[in-house]
């Protein structure tokens, strides 16, 4: 699980970094310029109501969630059942993994 060195995109799993909401995992819901970016987690963050974050503000992993991505070029939203379900599935899959004694490098 590699840090990102390319552009954000929407669908993208993001670690706060700094803020009220630090230590804690997102989506990317959509980009607003080269800067900034409005992040969700279906929980705290709402869809309709989300967090506009610095994107240096932001630790971006190489983990899109097809499920997010899909959703919102289809229809332009998602709903918070399938934000909470991508941020626990990335959980499980990744983080978990590093708990397990594997080497983190990001």
């Amino acid at each position: 699980m590699n840090e990102s060195k390319s552009a954000p995109c929407i669908g993208q799993i993001v670690l706060v970094k700094k803020g009220r909401d630090a230590s804690q995992f997102a989506v990317i819901i959509q980009n607003i310029d080269g800067r900034f970016v409005l992040i969700a987690d279906g929980h705290k963050r709402k869809f309709d109501s989300p967090k506009k974050k610095n994107i240096q503000h932001l630790i971006c992993y190489d983990y899109v969630s097809p499920v997010i991505q899909d959703s919102i070029v289809e229809t332009g939203r998602v709903t918070n059942g399938k934000l909470r379900w991508a941020l626990e599935k990335f959980v499980e899959e990744v983080v978990d993994v590093f708990e397990k004694g594997d080497e983190f490098d990001g």
